[in-house]
């Protein structure tokens, strides 16, 4: 039999979480506080570009299982469990921001019912529960965390196929109750202590990051001695302790979990006494990799990007997302503005004259091949697969020069060279 569940937030974790655990057959309403945004999810407006998300929140809205609510109190009063999915941005020091937070359990609190959970689904420093619960103010209330572990871009997927399933819980019957949420999804289930659930969803992004940068650091070493960077990760790869997921050489990572958490990382170790020296190096790395492909396009360009146009294909910070926070591609892009670029670039999921300052200075436009028209070199910065499918007579048409810097390593070299066109890579 289904539970009632109130989610808080509606954004990426806390939508697919809603529309998720309606879609296992529990009674779901989803809050959030700008009217708009209610009104269009009741509609059936998705805000945001997520494969199935569409499909399954209407799903659960026509079977009457899924709703939407303007204020966190109205979706609370009627639940057993209640979710808190509110944002924890970045703060100024690189800790979490848990205003947000604070301010979702303070509301929440004189309506909940008694021996109702609140579970932590926002990714929150370690001993969050305590600050869940002090806000709060319920003696008679349960803390839990239960941290996400949801990729954009296939974040209902992770939800219904998980890897694991992390419950953080001083309470053992509190703990069973939010497992028995999960009945019906076949997955590692892993009940421990809040401060342990809490630095796995830390540990483990900041583990990924480190991969990242390790092989992203491996191929200016493949530059550099003349050595194939996708053969090295072949190799590796075949290595069952190392495997090949995340061995992919590219722009650096971004997105709204990685550098939020790493240096989230960083802060909560100081705070403890511990000098994260391994964490800060990887963050340099991954700055420095912006830099490094920036330098590459000036140098496909002649060495000097003043007044010269760049094309570029992609600007979310992955493919399948129409995300553009912490963007790799942004951030390498500031870079050549601020050498006196020009960028006309494109993006399947952002449409031209989008309002978006983050935008600002770049002419973006509808089509792949206008993003070359005049343009000295082509940055391939995001890795949708419909990049290797044009054509490339016309795009070489369009260029004044031939020079392709696939920061991706996405396309298929050979026809391309072929045609006449100079292509760098990542570690080729």
């Amino acid at each position: 039999m289904g539970q009632k569940i109130a989610v808080i937030g509606t954004g990426y974790v806390g939508l697919t979480t809603g529309a998720c655990l309606s879609h296992l057959g529990h009674e779901v309403i989803c809050a959030d506080v700008i009217p708009e945004k209610v009104d269009a999810l009741n509609r059936g407006e998705i805000p945001i570009l997520e494969a199935g998300l569409e499909e399954l929140v209407n799903e659960g809205r026509q079977s009457g299982q899924l709703r939407f609510v303007l204020g966190a109190t109205t979706a609370a009063a009627e639940a057993e469990f209640i979710y808190l999915c509110v944002p924890t941005p970045q703060g100024a020091d690189g800790s979490a921001d848990l205003s947000y937070i604070r301010d979702a359990a303070a509301e929440i609190g004189p309506v909940v019912r008694p021996e109702s959970i609140v579970i932590n689904k926002s990714t929150v420093p370690v001993g969050s529960t305590r600050v869940v619960e002090q806000a709060l103010g319920r003696s008679d209330v349960h803390v839990v965390s239960n941290p996400e572990f949801l990729r954009e871009g296939s974040a209902v997927h992770d939800f219904l196929h998980p890897d694991r399933i992390v419950i953080g819980a001083d309470d053992q019957s509190a703990a069973i109750r939010v497992a028995g949420l999960y009945l019906g999804l076949a997955a590692p289930l892993q009940v421990t202590d809040p401060a342990s659930a809490e630095t796995i969803k830390y540990a483990s992004n900041a583990f990924l990051a480190t991969k990242i940068s390790y092989v992203n650091a491996i191929a200016a070493v493949c530059e550099a001695v003349g050595a194939d960077v996708n053969d090295v990760v072949l190799g590796m790869g075949y290595d069952r302790r190392i495997g090949d997921a995340f061995l992919r050489p590219g722009p650096g990572w971004g997105g709204s979990c990685f550098p939020k958490d790493s240096h989230a990382l960083v802060k909560i170790a100081e705070d403890a006494g511990y000098d994260f020296e391994l964490l800060k190096g990887v963050i340099a790395v991954n700055d420095d990799q912006f830099t490094r492909v920036a330098a590459k396009i000036a140098d496909a360009a002649g060495g000097d990007v003043d007044g010269v146009t760049v094309g570029v294909w992609g600007l979310t910070f992955k493919a399948r997302t129409d995300d553009l926070r912490e963007s790799p591609s942004l951030e390498i892009i500031g870079r050549l503005r601020s050498l006196g670029a020009r960028v006309r670039a494109y993006d399947p999921a952002i449409e031209a004259g989008t309002d978006d300052p983050r935008l600002e200075g770049i002419e973006v436009v509808d089509d792949p091949y206008a993003a070359c028209e005049g343009a000295a070199v082509l940055a391939v910065l995001t890795e949708w697969d419909e990049f290797k499918w044009l054509d490339f007579d016309k795009v070489g048409e369009v260029m004044t020069e031939k020079r392709v810097v696939d920061a991706r390593n996405l396309l298929d070299r050979s026809p391309l060279n072929r045609r006449g066109f100079v292509v760098d890579g990542i570690g080729r």
